[in-house]
């Protein structure tokens, strides 16, 4: 199994399967996973932006991502994620 130390390393897949077939001959370096999963904010990638939602809508998300056991903030990246790979296709 081969290790890689960028993330830039992965590449984009073609399908579900290509990714499949990466994944069973790469995996991260410790020290990648250890930096990716690290508290420290100043290490951080993440950048803040403000977003403004109508509060009705900001309730109904909220309640959508308790019933689904998720961080509200985290919901929304995984949303905008997610959306963006289908724009990208």
């Amino acid at each position: 199994m081969r290790t890689f130390a960028n993330w830039e390393e992965v590449p984009l897949f073609e399908s579900e399967e290509a990714e499949a077939l990466f994944w069973t001959e790469h995996r991260p370096d410790l020290r990648l996973m250890e930096s990716a999963t690290a508290g420290n904010a100043e290490s951080s990638e993440s950048v803040t932006v403000t977003l403004r939602f109508d509060p009705r809508m900001l309730a109904r998300i909220k309640r959508l991502a308790r019933t689904r056991f998720l961080n509200y903030q985290s919901m929304i990246k995984q949303w905008l994620s997610e959306r963006m790979e289908q724009e990208l296709k």
